[in-house]
């Protein structure tokens, strides 16, 4: 960049990153507000109210235009389009899309196709209000040596690690971690551990069958955690069609990998069965653990050091009825490690848990959020929560109850007050996916003076 203006107004968000990453490395508690509470430690912070969320949604035949689309929603209460959708940039086709996630230094955001292994990088710094496409990456499968399905995308420092669902060999779960540069640039596959080949891993259990799905890291202890998923050939049939398949429900993994984060090789892999996806890593200076739950076992799993300084893992909760599969999806912890939200997508629920004791979690609270429910995104200081319904498209119910929205609640501490909701199938827009927040304080000292007014949102834009 060679504008001086630009580097002056990132330059605050960027020091108060390293000032925190380096108090978390010192072990010293980290005091500044951040928004969602799920990214990675390495990112700059929004300070205070947030004044966006980005939407990464996924296009329906047949409505509107029918492509993928950033959708952006204005959600600070003070905004004159609060609760409205003030842009929305649609990306040409329908890749699937799926996840997202901020470089370091929040300037650009990048998205995932999990069908066509494309990944759009947005420029979310010069205009907050109002994205643009920065850059297509379209050789990920040449590139990464054959991995297919990038997933998690994740902020290392001037990196973007890339967790990838799949292989152009069979399209199972084989597959790898991928890394770029914050700008799109390829730099190194690292595949996971398998039984073929361990690469140095420790097995604690039964399995090293190779799968991934999510990332999150630890720095102050030096380890990365990846957790399991499934590959291509099931994540895109069609659900009812799946679940009738036994062969296809054998292909699911049953794995979380411990690695060492500077060296990037794989430490020790744990049993996980069930399909472990969403992780969160406690913020706290003293907590050395991390948490998931499992898709088709609907337990909560603890992964933690002892008192050894071992890393371990064990079944710690379920997670509503397991044997009705009310199918665990996305969570969400709260900043002081005291809470867990556990979204279920089949009853359209969303739970509450007091993690106090991470070893043994108990269900505090529940609210019916909709038909279906997936992802959730939750501020720093714990008042506001964000939900939004889409799986993945052949996985979505049907009919009446394939409601697409998203909805924004308060959470007063006892119980969610609906602030408000976007109908995504009524605007037109599509099957709302991942969340991400944006803020004007990111990137310069004030906000603008003249509020950006509501796109006219034609049918077909």
């Amino acid at each position: 960049m060679n504008n001086p203006g630009y580097v002056n107004s990132i330059r605050p968000g960027i020091l108060a990153m390293a000032m925190a990453v380096t108090l978390s490395l010192l072990g010293t508690p980290v005091a500044t507000r951040a928004d969602e509470t799920c990214q990675s430690p390495y990112m700059a912070k929004i300070t205070g109210q947030e004044d966006f969320v980005y939407v990464w949604t996924l296009g329906v035949e047949g409505l509107g235009d029918g492509q993928d689309k950033l959708v952006t929603v204005d959600v600070n209460p003070k905004s004159p389009n609060y609760g409205k959708v003030v842009a929305s940039l649609s990306v040409g086709g329908r890749n699937e899309a799926h996840h997202s996630g901020f470089t370091d230094d929040r300037k650009y955001l990048w998205a995932g196709g999990l069908d066509t292994n494309k990944l759009f990088i947005f420029d979310v710094a010069s205009d907050p209000a109002k994205p643009t496409l920065y850059k297509v990456v379209t050789d990920f499968v040449e590139k990464s040596g054959g991995v297919v399905g990038p997933h998690t995308t994740y902020a290392l420092p001037g990196r973007i690690m890339i967790t990838g669902l799949s292989n152009n060999k069979d399209h199972g779960g084989r597959t790898a971690l991928v890394e770029y540069t914050n700008e799109g640039e390829y730099i190194a596959t690292h595949w996971m551990p398998t039984d073929q080949n361990l690469q140095g891993a420790k097995k604690s259990g039964n399995f090293a069958d190779g799968y991934n799905y999510d990332l999150r890291v630890l720095p102050r202890r030096n380890i990365m955690l990846t957790s399991s998923f499934t590959g291509w050939s099931n994540y895109m049939m069609d659900f009812g069609k799946m679940l009738q398949d036994k062969e296809a429900m054998k292909r699911f993994g049953n794995t979380m990998v411990l690695w060492n984060l500077h060296s990037k090789k794989p430490k020790k892999i744990f049993d996980v069965p069930g399909a472990p996806l969403e992780i969160r890593c406690a913020w706290q200076p003293n907590h050395n653990w991390c948490l998931t739950t499992t898709a088709l076992t609907s337990k909560i799993y603890l992964v933690y050091e002892d008192e050894q300084g071992e890393w371990q893992s064990k079944a710690v909760a379920d997670v509503g009825d397991p044997a009705k599969v009310p199918l665990p999806v996305d969570i969400s912890i709260s900043s002081d490690d005291s809470h867990l939200w556990v979204n279920t997508f089949m009853d359209g629920k969303t739970r509450l848990f007091d993690i106090t004791d991470p070893h043994n979690p108990k269900q505090v609270y529940e609210k019916v959020i909709g038909r279906q429910v997936n992802m959730a995104s939750s501020s720093w200081d714990g008042k506001r929560i964000y939900y939004t319904s889409s799986l993945l498209a052949n996985w979505d119910k049907k009919g009446e109850d394939n409601e697409q929205y998203f909805k924004s609640f308060i959470w007063d501490g006892e119980k969610l007050v609906e602030q408000f909701s976007i109908d995504f199938n009524e605007q037109k827009l599509g099957r709302a996916h991942q969340m991400r927040f944006g803020a004007y304080s990111l990137y310069s000292a004030v906000k603008p003076s003249v509020t950006t007014a509501v796109a006219k949102l034609e049918a077909g834009d």
